[in-house]
């Protein structure tokens, strides 16, 4: 399909292979992501770590393949913004753009919040909003500069993670055998009859399941990918597995390695476990791959994709039409991408001492916008389109849709009503927007 047959030019530069769509989506993911909340899951799961995260990856597969489902249909930027317009209605589409751009505009400030807290004691005398300032320019000119400069970008911080990541598989091994920890792997990770429960494992997987939030951000990019049309899906549900496996491998690791020893924190389990397998170099260079990875590699995945959904939602006429200018030489939404750099620094300044609070209210819009995707599979597929297909477009959104729904309804309390009212900030935004144009809001089917 191209993009005429849903009313639109050729704006942005087609130039991703289906490997860079891939390498975004990993990036975005962070391959080394429970390095972060190891101790967080560690405590909830007693123990269960690698069942947590595999848990956790189940659930997000039935989200990807939804997300697969509807890049096929409209291969166009917006992620679930397009998919819920198109496939439901305009205003749940409306409603799933401002529910994730809760997410996507928050996080790129909360990653470089917390790489600014863990370069604190390496540089203490680094005052943090200059951390935040030099990230927050770095990720703007490369995402200026044009998606082909980016996706080289990512592809050499990559590099980067795994080299940091087989380090630690290497020396955490070579400890394991050695002595350390457990000894040697083990399955009591993956299943302890001692401490079993399914509510213990449920209050885990709630956490451990945020690490894989950004692989729908590949979606964002189907405007620039000059792969066949399938190729965002296909790139969607791959780099979820990929992470997937990488995610239990480094888990199960540290958790046997982790053996009988005592955190000083949950924030600094998994650096105590490097440190414990090679000794306070490791310490170091894993934290150095944190701060790359967080305040660079994922920061630069996450102020791309948002930008493509302010650029998709202006072009509609849902947000200011100068969210949708080009840049002319780089093809690029240049004044979606310096947009996001500004709230990126106010969020980061207003928030620098309250990190937690604007944690917990990053994953309360993707996991609510990934509510409107599943629906939208259900009614695109099977109501409107009679497609038949009982398991791809009923049972498996469904699973995915009740999985998030568990999520959602585990949240933090304080989460739900930060959400509920950027709801309602839409809602009045949306009236307002109606208003402005004079044109009857689209209420009906």
């Amino acid at each position: 399909m191209s993009l005429q047959e849903f009313g639109y030019q050729e704006q942005l530069r087609r130039a991703l292979t289906t490997k860079d769509l891939i390498i975004f989506g990993m990036i975005f993911m962070v391959p080394i992501a429970p390095y972060g909340v190891f101790g967080f899951v560690w405590n909830d799961s007693k123990g269960m770590v690698p069942l947590a995260f595999l848990l956790g990856l189940v659930g997000m597969v039935f989200t990807a393949l939804s997300y697969a489902a509807m890049s096929r249909a409209f291969p166009l930027a917006g992620s679930v913004y397009t998919y819920a317009h198109r496939g439901l209605h305009e205003i749940a589409g409306f409603f799933a753009g401002w529910l994730i751009l809760l997410d996507y505009i928050l996080i790129p400030s909360l990653l470089y919040l917390l790489s600014a807290v863990a370069l604190q004691p390496i540089l203490p005398a680094v005052p943090g909003w200059i951390w935040l300032v030099g990230f927050i320019s770095i990720n703007a000119v490369v995402n200026l500069i044009g998606i082909q400069f980016t996706a080289r970008v990512n592809q050499y911080m990559l590099v980067m993670e795994l080299a940091a990541l087989a380090l630690f598989v290497v020396f955490g091994l070579i400890a394991l055998y050695g002595g350390m920890g457990a000894g040697r792997l083990t399955l009591k990770p993956i299943y302890d009859p001692q401490a079993f429960s399914f509510a213990t494992v449920a209050a885990a997987t709630s956490i451990a399941v945020l690490s894989f939030l950004g692989f729908d951000g590949i979606s964002t990019l189907a405007e620039e990918n000059r792969a066949s049309q399938s190729a965002v899906g296909r790139a969607t549900v791959l780099s979820l597995l990929l992470i997937g496996v990488l995610f239990m491998l480094q888990t199960w690791i540290a958790t046997d390695l982790a053996r009988n020893m005592r955190f000083a924190s949950p924030e600094t389990a998994f650096y105590e476990i490097a440190e414990r397998a090679g000794g306070a170099w490791l310490r170091l260079i894993t934290i150095i791959a944190v701060v790359l990875a967080t305040a660079i590699a994922n920061a630069i995945a996450a102020q791309a994709a948002v930008s493509r959904i302010l650029f998709a939602m202006a072009r509609d006429g849902k947000l200011p039409a100068v969210l949708a200018k080009i840049h002319p030489r780089y093809q690029t939404p240049y004044v979606s991408t310096l947009a996001v750099a500004v709230v990126s620094l106010v969020v980061g300044l207003i928030f620098a001492d309250r990190i937690d609070d604007l944690a917990r209210v990053v994953n309360f819009g993707a996991l609510t916008g990934f509510v409107l995707l599943h629906l939208s599979v259900i009614n695109h597929y099977f109501v409107r389109e009679r497609s038949g297909e009982w398991i791809k477009h009923l049972l498996f959104p469904l699973a995915g849709l009740l999985i998030i729904v568990y999520v959602l309804y585990e949240m933090d309390r304080s989460a739900k009503i930060i959400g509920a009212c950027w709801i309602a900030i839409g809602g009045i935004y949306y009236l307002a927007l109606g208003r402005k144009s004079k044109k009857p809001l689209a209420l009906g089917p």
